[in-house]
């Protein structure tokens, strides 16, 4: 069996939390220590990291350090709120809080700290995991040589592992079967230019940036085999909300015929959001639309609309990958099976 892996990582426990400052890629390389739970939440809010796996890896960890600090329950549940609240969007930083604090109020005083750290560590191990397994059943939906369109970054950076989205193309690439990644851009932060093209050239991936604009052409070109993307949230019914520039994606995949594949892990889903109405979409700063690589592109005084993400109806949707399987077709009863 072919060995799939990564050389990136953008969360490390050593002694402390350390965060890959995702910020500064790819220009630069710095890691950054927070110290306790105000702070790392702070980062995960300014995007230092981001990525809805990686996010709640960061806050379980914050949250591990901030037991470190002080065992006091009382204190120990105003940084898990904090630490819960730092984005709205990606269900996965309240699960991997609610875990961690769930087992240092089951531990005794002086084990508390001992028993989140263990906590924390076993969510990132739980998620490098099922991000090999989503790879395996991802790549298996796709046969022969393939070309493949990714949005944003759902890749190593955005994980405990290989990646969701790009756990698959990893998997498709150590097959021999890539022909190629495509990578949206992403604006108005460009994680696309700047992390997933980051992470798949220091990975040895053959990858082709575009300007989002250009997807639609690309598609009906019809040198794309499939578009996977990742997911910070997927409600019951498999409404799928992700990054900004995805519910586009699909809805030209469709029109053109393209599968389009959401990959995320089962800390992803959320069984009791009945539909993508019901799914928060944090709101950003005007600055960042009106920036680009931190130059103003804009006048300073335009108002703004700058959603950090969009919801894609479970209906344009061709597959789900989770580590427990495939949904597909996408519909409230397969979103169950795989998502408990």
């Amino acid at each position: 069996m072919e060995r799939v892996a990564t050389r990136v990582t953008p969360v490390r426990w050593r002694d402390g939390l350390e965060l890959l400052d995702q910020r500064l890629l790819p220009h630069r390389v710095q890691w950054l220590r927070p110290q306790g739970a105000a702070d790392a939440a702070h980062l995960i809010r300014d995007l230092a990291v981001r990525g809805a796996p990686a996010i709640g890896i960061a806050a379980a960890y914050a949250l591990a350090q901030q037991a470190r600090q002080t065992p006091h329950l009382g204190r120990l549940r105003a940084a898990a709120a904090r630490l819960a609240a730092a984005r709205p969007t990606a269900t996965n930083l309240r699960w991997a809080v609610a875990r961690v604090l769930a087992a240092a109020t089951a531990a005794p005083p002086a084990a508390r700290a001992a028993a989140a750290l263990a906590e924390a560590r076993a969510i990132h191990e739980e998620d490098a995991a099922a991000c090999l397994a989503i790879g395996a059943h991802g790549a298996e939906l796709f046969s022969g040589r393939v070309a493949i369109l990714t949005h944003c970054n759902a890749g190593a950076l955005a994980t405990g592992g290989i990646g969701t989205a790009l756990g698959v193309v990893r998997t498709l690439h150590a097959q021999g079967r890539l022909v190629r990644l495509y990578a949206c851009e992403a604006r108005p932060v460009l994680q696309g230019a700047r992390l997933t093209v980051w992470e798949a050239m220091r990975d040895g991936i053959p990858v082709t940036l575009l300007a989002d604009s250009a997807a639609a052409s690309l598609l009906a070109s019809g040198a794309v085999q499939g578009v996977v993307v990742g997911a910070d949230r997927i409600a019951a019914d498999g409404s799928v909300a992700n990054k900004v520039g995805t519910y586009p994606l699909a809805v030209v995949a469709h029109r053109h015929g393209v599968p389009f594949v959401v990959a995320a892990p089962v800390s992803t889903f959320d069984l009791h959001c009945p539909d993508g109405a019901a799914i928060p979409i944090e709101q950003r700063g005007a600055a960042e639309v009106q920036r680009c690589g931190g130059a103003r592109v804009a006048p300073r005084a335009v108002a703004v609309f700058n959603p950090a993400f969009d919801v894609t109806p479970a209906e344009l949707v061709t597959a789900i990958v989770s580590e427990r399987g495939v949904a597909r077709p996408v519909e409230a009863q397969q979103v169950a099976r795989i998502g408990r």
